[in-house]
């Protein structure tokens, strides 16, 4: 098969006319979806001082979106996204304007239901929060957006066939969190403002796209111009950072009644083997926690470019290729991102203030599943390893303990949201509801934790909220209980309270030992390591000193064959201790890693811990990085960036 050719398929002539169309065609304009057609399911916006988001320009007391409607092209040529979003509006009586969240959009015009014309203007723009979108209702419950993306809109990575698996097709896909949707659809970016939502994309042919919705025509419809439209719909409210797009040379392959995953042809195999129990990480779930809403659990194996571990799009997780270790040892990302379908994605945090909320519960629940499949000693190795994790982080913030971003409860006022996303409402989080259970039983705190998900299904939540269920419903005024959870200090306070249940998993300490044995000279051959499973490995390796000779170090490499390591979190360990003693034999695996994938979890702290070496370790990330950034997605290169403290190359923006 040939190479992807844009003249042969939908190149730029093709795409530039229909994106004209979609934009500016009347004719095209009647032909869109029709928002207001069906009775959809409203969720409740919180209108509280706490539940206000400070990083989104809406409005929702005076007027708020419920409904979604794209009519969108993909242009890879230009790398650009455009047509139409029709929105549904719920308006306050008297209500004059809505205002929307966008980033970068190049808007052409705005209409209501009618096709007739609506007033708008865009405010001035913010760094961190694009420009606000004004529009004149004049008693409109449904307005049309014509619009294009930027081409550096930060939401999509647009990549060339180089980039990609199979090396024949471009590829793209789309991350929301935290803030990046609006680079893309205009519409109240904001995760308390849930929206139900159905789009049309147009791509060209023989790619195909999938949505983070049910996908109403796996297999497209013939569109003019050797194209194929897509349609998917999501007809239960979502925060709108869950909308998520991916185009390529994509396969499938079914895991289970209700399970299957997405990946190019040459990944399809091999991803399928590693995601094998996913339909009894639903059973053990469903077991704990009620019944899974989402009809489907689908996932996508993405290029390796995707700058999260997973992404958990409703119906359809974005998964990273490092997830694949030939032997499953790293599911537990799975279990992470499939327990976000009760903690996330059913109950969202309403500001990234509360991000916690989402990450905390997740985590909580991620070590539930694992526990019951695969058993309490390898749910324990993984809970311990992000608690340490968790204390190392903390005390490299600047202040330690005492550091504001230590709180669950964040503030980030002037600041992304993006600034967030660090260990602590991760694994402090999950700490805080291992200690509440560890207070009242296993029993009780899972009945009352199933309860919340059915209280709250579908809504949004603040930290203040959560305090008020957990009250009324599991301490229901038992003072005792109360002073001995100490909530106040576990949320608002920062650091790590004296009270923390601590999970410790009994096979660490002989690794701990045998570790502490190599670092005074036990030979290579008494370790048990080729016995050890990944997390017992990752568990040695950063026990290790920081200070080994370059022959013990060698010895490691060379008996175990850690940098050809195919396991990406034990390969990821070896490189932090290579680092750390400069050892030069180790920078070419270095090197291969960083250029080969963009996880942030793994690129940023090698990067970091290169740049702590000064002249040793600054001119080997200056030079990794001048050949990685340009395949990195837009969320791991300004991570980097700010790192290596240079503004971004024009040329270099343009390449993400």
């Amino acid at each position: 098969m040939p190479h992807f050719s844009p003249s042969r398929t939908a190149g730029a002539a093709f795409a530039a006319a229909l994106l004209f169309l979609a934009a500016c065609s009347p004719e095209k304009q009647s032909e869109a979806p029709k928002a207001a057609s069906t009775e959809r399911m409203v969720a409740p916006v919180l209108l509280t001082e706490d539940a206000k988001d400070i990083h989104s320009y809406a409005r929702p007391e005076i007027a708020r979106v419920t409904h979604v409607a794209l009519d969108l092209v993909t242009d890879f040529d230009a790398r650009r996204i455009g047509g139409t979003a029709t929105l549904d509006i719920q308006a306050a009586e008297g209500a004059r304007e809505i205002i929307l969240d966008t980033k970068g959009l190049e808007i052409h015009s705005v209409t209501n239901a009618e096709g007739q014309p609506l007033p708008w203007k865009l405010g001035p723009a913010d760094e961190n929060l694009g420009a606000p979108l004004i529009v004149q209702l004049n008693g409109a419950d449904q307005i049309r957006i014509a619009y294009k993306s930027a081409p550096d809109a930060a939401a999509l990575q647009w990549l060339s066939p180089a980039q990609t698996a199979g090396k024949k097709y471009p590829f793209l896909f789309s991350q929301g969190q935290a803030i990046l949707n609006r680079t893309w659809i205009p519409t109240q970016d904001s995760p308390g403002i849930r929206q139900t939502w159905e789009a049309r994309i147009v791509v060209p042919a023989p790619l195909k796209a999938v949505m983070s919705g049910r996908n109403l025509m796996p297999e497209g419809e013939e569109v003019e111009g050797d194209g194929r439209a897509f349609h998917f719909e999501m007809d239960k409210p979502v925060a709108p950072y869950l909308i998520a797009l991916a185009v390529g040379d994509i396969a499938f392959q079914s895991l289970g009644p209700r399970t299957g995953v997405y990946a190019e042809p040459s990944m399809l195999k091999a991803a399928a083997n590693e995601l094998a129990d996913t339909e009894k990480m639903i059973d053990a779930a469903e077991s704990l926690y009620g019944p899974y809403r989402w009809e489907r659990y689908d996932m996508i194996v993405l290029p390796p470019s995707f700058p999260f571990g997973g992404m958990e799009n409703p119906r359809l997780t974005f998964l990273t290729p490092t997830m694949i270790a030939g032997d499953r040892s790293l599911v537990s990302l799975i279990a992470h991102e499939l327990a976000h379908s009760w903690s996330g994605n059913l109950v969202t945090n309403a500001t990234w203030a509360d991000f916690w909320l989402n990450e905390g519960f997740t985590s909580y629940i991620e070590g539930r599943i694992m526990e019951r499949l695969y058993g309490p000693e390898r749910a324990a190795q993984l809970v311990e390893l992000g608690w340490e994790d968790l204390n190392a982080e903390i005390e490299a913030m600047e202040g330690g303990m005492d550091s504001p971003d230590s709180r669950l409860h964040i503030d980030l006022e002037g600041r992304n949201p993006d600034d967030g996303m660090s260990g602590v409402p991760y694994d402090k989080g999950a700490a805080l509801l291992r200690t509440i259970e560890a207070a009242v039983g296993r029993e009780r705190f899972d009945a009352w934790l199933r309860g919340y998900f059915d209280r709250h299904a579908f809504q949004p939540m603040t930290t203040s909220l959560f305090l008020e269920d957990l009250r009324t419903h599991l301490i229901q005024g038992n003072e005792t209980l109360e002073a001995k959870l100490d909530l106040q200090e576990w949320i608002y306070e920062p650091g790590i309270p004296d009270n923390a249940m601590v999970l410790r998993s009994r096979g660490f300490r002989d690794v701990d030992a045998a570790a502490q044995g190599f670092g005074t000279g036990a030979p290579v051959a008494s370790l048990g390591f080729p016995k050890w499973n990944s997390a017992q490995r990752v568990r040695f390796l950063n026990a290790l000193p920081r200070a080994l000779p370059p022959e013990r170090l060698a010895e490691l490499d060379t008996t175990f064959g850690l940098s050809r390591s195919t396991n990406s979190e034990v390969l990821f360990a070896w490189l932090r201790l290579a680092i750390a003693n400069r050892y030069e034999p180790a920078v070419p695996a270095l090197e291969r890693f960083l250029t080969s994938m963009g996880r942030r979890k793994f690129v940023e702290p090698l990067f970091e811990a290169l740049l702590a070496e000064d002249e040793w370790g600054r001119p080997i990330a200056e030079r990794i990085y001048a050949r990685a950034r340009p395949t990195y997605h837009a969320v791991t290169s300004g991570t980097i960036d700010a790192l290596m403290e240079a503004e971004p190359e024009e040329e270099e923006t343009a390449a993400r």
